[in-house]
């Protein structure tokens, strides 16, 4: 998906380095060349996603939706999103309009946070990305640890009684009217007009949260990060998640720093914990999630994943000393 959106890379860079005249490298230039380039990025995945999930949700019941993911069994309802995630390559940010459509079409809760934990954490662009840099094992163990912090993560965030802690413009909606006979025009006009409902609450959250992003990506030195992150004593895995949490990152652009962990020493979980920390987790999709959710809710989520990412963490350094990875 990275490549669909080069062109919006080479945009920025050309504002930053020929039009700003700024130097490639510098805390300013690089934390500017983000911005420019993820803010139109996730604009345009947002619109996109919203308009078609709105658009088929006028051809699709609600009751439909809810079967599918659902399932008979309620934890076959988490498997079915997580597995939903892996194949929807998405980063926190864009991963948040398909969240939004299966709140408002009544899919279980802990279901959608399944999905949300698992799309940009366990996905075919990272998996392949870990493979050719770590091997097959480790991008194995990733694959599976990373479906269970996000299947278990919703499971537990069943019992908090999440719906109560959504916003009301987010709570589910029966729509059945919605899926008699129209037009093609009526169809287009409803979800051209449920989009602009969506853009006009998140756009301003989402420009604070990749501001944000941009900011600590263009102004923490990733050596920085490598000295602190990459420690192989207990505290290892726990810091890297810390530190991971505010990076704003998918998994190709986080590899370069991954590896330069790996290389440094680091532990396997150390690595692993920071890398799922990064494209799991991030301090923009809070911000966005803050018009969506309340902050109990935001502060449930975020911690039961790290908590999970941090006990996956020394699973990966307990494999390595049985030498299972190897």
């Amino acid at each position: 998906m990275d490549i669909i959106f080069l062109p919006l890379v080479w945009l920025a860079d050309w504002i930053v380095l020929n039009v700003l005249g700024l130097t490639a490298g510098d805390y300013l230039a690089e934390a500017l060349r983000f911005f420019l380039a993820d803010i139109p990025k996730i604009f345009i995945l947002l619109i996109v996603m919203v308009f078609a999930v709105s658009y088929l949700r006028t051809y699709l019941p609600p009751s439909k939706v809810r079967w599918f993911l659902s399932g008979r069994n309620k934890f076959v309802s988490y498997i079915l999103s997580a597995a939903f995630g892996v194949i929807t390559p998405f980063c926190t940010c864009s991963a948040i309009p398909l969240f939004i459509g299966f709140v408002q079409a009544g899919v279980p809760l802990g279901a959608t946070f399944a999905f949300l934990v698992a799309s940009p954490m366990v996905n075919e662009i990272a998996l392949a990305l870990l493979w050719s840099t770590f091997g097959f094992k480790i991008a194995l163990i990733y694959a599976v640890f990373g479906l269970t912090v996000a299947i278990i993560s919703g499971w537990l965030i069943s019992f908090f009684n999440p719906k109560d802690l959504i916003n009301k413009e987010i709570q589910p909606e029966e729509q059945s009217d919605l899926t008699k006979t129209q037009t093609q025009a009526q169809r287009l006009a409803y979800a051209k007009k449920y989009c602009g409902n969506i853009i006009g609450k998140v756009w301003l959250w989402l420009i604070v949260g990749v501001g944000l992003g941009a900011f600590v990506h263009g102004y923490v030195p990733a050596d920085l990060i490598a000295r602190i992150a990459g420690s192989s004593a207990w505290y290892g895995v726990p810091l890297a998640v810390i530190i991971g949490v505010p990076i704003y990152s998918n998994a190709a652009g986080l590899i370069p720093l991954v590896s330069a962990l790996w290389a440094k020493g680091a532990a396997v979980g150390t690595v692993m914990a920071f890398m799922m920390a990064c494209i799991g987790l991030s301090l923009p999709e809070f911000v966005i999630l803050k018009k969506i959710m309340k902050p109990k809710l935001i502060a449930i989520f975020a911690s039961i994943v790290a908590i999970g990412i941090v006990i996956a963490g020394y699973l990966f350094n307990l494999l390595s000393l049985l030498g299972w990875l190897s």
